[in-house]
């Protein structure tokens, strides 16, 4: 469904010019639910503007279904934005019109295509559970009722992908956890393609699939253990089979991502514990590769600059 390699996004103003994304690689399959983490300034927001069709990549390749969005007309951005992606932002007050009803708000991206599809727009808002909201306006509805009506929004023209920014960033606990549910079960049943990001961890915890960006490059990769392997049954990290992570319950193994031409970004608390900085030494032992300080470092681990 998405196929990212080597995209950079560069922002340029008379003054200064700052690269979002340095040559992310980013592949989700077609009817996959997944989350994006990093943390602010990573790039998370503006890949995801660029999935959307809210703004254009700067160079690389990044395909949607049959769009290459480096090459797409105005018109056909248009038509892209409408059909093929739905979008969710974490302020509400962007994804709902206030003066119309909830019924009239999942409408409009119908009424924008040509024909609103009534019984179609009940039916989504029944499967968010709001079926006995359609009359209600935005002042009537609770901040989770709001983020409910956006996903139904999104859903209106019968996109294949949705992209959710921080859905649950402005919701308590246990409503974050339905607006979760749902969307587990709109992928489940519909089989429509889910990204998410956010910084909550507990959001990540739900999914198959995390991926984490950093420094604007995909830096490391979580991928959900099958049921019946060690460590997947929510035992304590230490516990659990190696390349578990505390952060997902022990139930995620973690990978780093290595770009086309091998590169890859090493987590910095693996840096820290190495003492590693500046340069390291490689040795292999033809199967793996171990990374480690130089002999004649300092103790610190910081580079000899004398």
């Amino acid at each position: 469904m998405i196929h990212c390699e080597g995209l950079v996004k560069i922002f340029k103003t008379d003054d200064i010019e700052v690269v979002a994304l340095q040559g992310l690689n980013l592949t989700v399959g077609q009817g996959e639910m997944m989350v994006i983490i990093g943390n602010s300034g990573s790039g998370k927001s503006t890949l995801l503007n660029i999935l959307g069709g809210l703004d254009r990549p700067s160079a690389g390749q990044a395909v949607v279904g049959q769009w290459n969005l480096l090459k797409m007309s105005s018109e056909q951005l248009i038509e892209y934005k409408r059909r093929t992606v739905g979008f969710i932002w974490q302020n509400n007050g962007r994804n709902l019109v206030p003066y119309l009803t909830v019924l009239q708000n999942v409408e409009l991206p119908m009424l924008i295509q040509g024909k609103a599809d009534r019984a179609y727009a009940k039916e989504l808002l029944a499967a968010v559970g709001l079926e006995h909201r359609i009359g209600s306006r935005l002042t009537q509805l609770s901040g989770g009722e709001q983020q409910r009506v956006a996903i139904a929004i999104s859903l209106s023209n019968r996109p294949p992908l949705v992209l959710a920014d921080e859905p649950t960033g402005s919701v308590d606990s246990a409503t974050g956890e339905q607006i979760l549910a749902i969307f587990r079960r709109l992928n489940r049943d519909l089989g429509v393609t889910i990204v998410i990001v956010t910084h909550d961890l507990s959001v990540a915890d739900k999914v198959d699939r995390v991926v984490a960006i950093r420094d604007g490059l995909t830096s490391t990769e979580w991928v959900k253990r099958d049921a019946d392997s060690p460590g997947s049954n929510g035992e304590a990290a230490s516990d659990a089979a190696p390349g578990s992570d505390p952060r997902f319950g022990g139930k995620h193994k973690e990978y780093v991502v290595l770009d086309r031409v091998g590169r890859l970004q090493i987590p910095p608390d693996y840096l820290e514990a190495m003492q590693v900085s500046g340069k390291a030494v490689l040795e292999f032992d033809g199967k793996r590769v171990t990374i480690g300080p130089p002999e004649d470092s300092p103790p610190s681990g910081r580079p000899d600059r004398s």
